[in-house]
């Protein structure tokens, strides 16, 4: 059994070591246009069912039970208040992107499809006269009641600053009420859903880099997120300034609408570089302390997929050979191991990176 194939045995998100994520928050201000509207149950019903209201296909699936899902149903039943729900207008589309609700609305059009995945949608574990209906077996005034019960929601839109769409991570991340908080990753696959996103869901994928980081794909989307730092520190290192989340935000906004021709050439050097990676360091690649380190990684494989890019011949044993000293210089450890997203430890690392694999 492989090194790598022991770590995927067990539960491999605790086997990867990044500190810097949500340490700090934008302090940005921002300039928003929001509105409160009421809508009746049965026009949010088709409003999703005609995908003016969506869920990226990314966003976390629907979570409920069906005994939590039929507890909201009552709720409206009795005429009790709900929380209410916010939307993200799209400027570019004019649909409107589910920030907080999901689970309340894919719980709504469920029972008026009556179907519970996949199974009928009864009510149940409620103490009151609907337990084991559906939709279809209500009184017709329970279903008038519930199609035209107002359900409050907030739509809002992003006026400045223009270029960036921080302001929606940020009200996802604080806004968001599902029983898991969302990772970092889990928003930007919601928020900057489109070609790249695929793209970068779709490398998680390929076989190499499945080797390099393990075989099972992280559920918290942390792999693909690594992907995106990758590409981000390749492009714009000299561009970045913490907090991290913004600087990988900005990033997928820019490419977020990449055309498949745009993205051959990001896919041929990443899948060039793990390659090499695979072929030179191996399975312990970026495991100092036996864990998956995020910050050996970014300073590590942008620097050799840069040396690749810019035709730079790289010997197999003289990769092997840097990297292990790499590994025990003081300067590096420092940019590494702690405080990895300030600017000063980025460049720590990406310099001595640099100097170990003759790129500066």
């Amino acid at each position: 059994m492989t090194y790598l194939q022991e770590l995927n045995d067990q539960a491999m998100e605790h086997f990867i070591i990044d500190e810097d994520e949500d340490i700090t928050t934008t302090s940005e201000l921002f300039s928003i246009s929001s509105y409160g509207i009421d809508y009746p149950v049965e026009t949010l019903v088709n409003r999703i069912n005609n995908e003016q209201f969506y869920v990226p296909s990314f966003q976390r699936g629907f979570v409920w039970s069906k005994n939590r899902s039929s507890r909201f149903i009552e709720s409206l039943l009795l005429g009790l208040p709900v929380p209410g729900i916010f939307l993200y207008k799209e400027t570019e589309t004019g649909k409107h992107l589910i920030i907080d609700g999901q689970q309340r609305l894919l719980t709504l059009t469920s029972f008026f499809q009556g179907e519970f995945n996949t199974k009928k949608f009864n009510l149940s574990g409620i103490d009151s006269k609907w337990e084991g209906k559906t939709f279809e077996t209500l009184t017709k005034e329970d279903q008038m009641r519930l199609a035209d019960t107002a359900i409050h929601v907030t739509v809002f839109k992003q006026d400045l600053p223009r270029g960036n769409m921080n302001s929606v991570y940020e009200v996802f991340e604080r806004l968001n009420t599902g029983g898991v908080k969302l990772s970092a990753q889990e928003i930007r696959s919601c928020i900057f859903h489109g070609n790249f996103n695929d793209f970068l869901h779709k490398l998680n994928k390929q076989k190499t880099w499945r080797s390099i980081f393990g075989l099972r794909e992280n559920n918290r989307l942390k792999d693909v997120e690594i992907i995106l730092r990758f590409f981000a520190f390749l492009e714009r290192k000299d561009q970045y300034s913490p907090p991290m989340k913004q600087f990988l935000n900005n990033f997928m906004a820019t490419k977020r609408n990449y055309t498949d021709k745009e993205l051959i050439d990001l896919e041929e050097i990443f899948i060039t570089t793990m390659n090499f990676i695979a072929t030179t360091i191996g399975d312990h690649a970026f495991r100092p302390e036996k864990a998956f380190n995020v910050a050996v990684f970014d300073s590590v494989a942008t620097t050799i997929a840069k040396k690749i890019k810019e035709g730079g011949k790289l010997c197999e044993y003289e990769t092997k050979t840097s990297y292990m000293e790499l590994l025990k210089n003081h300067e590096f450890r420092e940019g590494y191991l702690t405080n990895t997203a300030s600017t000063e430890n980025v460049n720590k690392r990406f310099l001595n990176a640099g100097q170990a694999f003759g790129l500066i």
